[in-house]
Order: C-alpha cells, then sequence, then structure tokens
C-alpha cells in the first residue's frame, strides 16, 4: 500500500511541476472528455485528495479551498499529503471499517475504508491522465509518471541488461 500512495504523491507533485512552466493561456486548456481545463483538473485532483484525507484521517487533515489556490500553493499543499497518507496507513486501518463523508450540502455517504483507498489511488491516476492528454495536445511531452517510472526513480525497481 505505501508504494501506491507514494507513487500517487510523487506522480502528481511530478506532474503539477510541469504545469508550473505553463502560460495561463496553456492552464486554461480543456481537452473533450477531460474533466475541465488543466488548472481546474489539478485544483480538483488535489482537493478531493485533501477531503479523502480528511474522512480516512479521522479529521486530521483539513478541508481546503482548493478553487481559491494558486498552482504553486496547490503544490505546497500535495507535498504535505504524502506524510499525511503515510499516517493514514500506519495506523493500519481495517479495510472493511465504514466511515461516513459528511458534506456541505447536508448529504452524505457511507463506504468502507478499502473502497476509500481504491479510490484514492483511481482517482489520482485517471484525472493525471487526463492532464497528460492535455498537455500532449498543447505540444509538451507530459511526463513518466506511471508507477515503473516511481519504482525506477525510487530504486525499488531495478532493470537489468542483456548479458
Amino acid at each position: 500500500m505505501r508504494d501506491a500512495f507514494d507513487h500517487h504523491v510523487w506522480a502528481s507533485l511530478t506532474l503539477i511541476d510541469v504545469c508550473l512552466d505553463l502560460t495561463p493561456e496553456q492552464l486554461a486548456t480543456s481537452v473533450p472528455g477531460t474533466y475541465g481545463s488543466i488548472v481546474d483538473t489539478v485544483r480538483h485532483l488535489v482537493g478531493a485528495d485533501a477531503s479523502y484525507l480528511l474522512v480516512t484521517s479521522g479529521g486530521a487533515v483539513p478541508r481546503i479551498d482548493e478553487e481559491s489556490m494558486t498552482l504553486p500553493e496547490l503544490r505546497t499543499e500535495m507535498a504535505t499529503h504524502g506524510a499525511a497518507w503515510n499516517a493514514v496507513l500506519d495506523a493500519d486501518p481495517d479495510p472493511a471499517t465504514v466511515l461516513t463523508r459528511d458534506r456541505d450540502d447536508g448529504t452524505s455517504t457511507d463506504a468502507p475504508v478499502g473502497i476509500r483507498l481504491a479510490q484514492v489511488v483511481h482517482h489520482g491516476t485517471d484525472h493525471r491522465s487526463q492532464i497528460c492528454t492535455a498537455l500532449t495536445a498543447l505540444g509538451v511531452e507530459p511526463p513518466y509518471i506511471d508507477v515503473w517510472d516511481y519504482g525506477l526513480q525510487a530504486g525499488t525497481v531495478i532493470d537489468h541488461p542483456a548479458s
């Protein structure tokens, strides 16, 4: 599990770093079939991650107002999520324990921890892919951010050349 969440934060930060070099016009780019503009998708990605942490950490991680945050502020926020996810995992949560997410509009959702943790990883992957699609449409080479690339950079995956 630790590798999955370390990858999730690393890939998000790596992608945000590429986006930091984009112009405001480029950040406003959206591609049909994706969440929205690049900057809106980054905001959604980081904001949702903070929301998932709020629920799974028992409130130890506060909500954020991602809509008012700049890309550098979103990056700074996401950088704190590595330690926060590690703390959640270090608590060894029971995947069958049901947690409730209460929303501002009065609605709520009950879901087991296992589903919530799987959603974090899936949600991040989905939206990072959408941002990479938008970057490609702009002619910007997206970074290599799959799990294998993370493992190579972290030194946990080692490729051996043919002898």
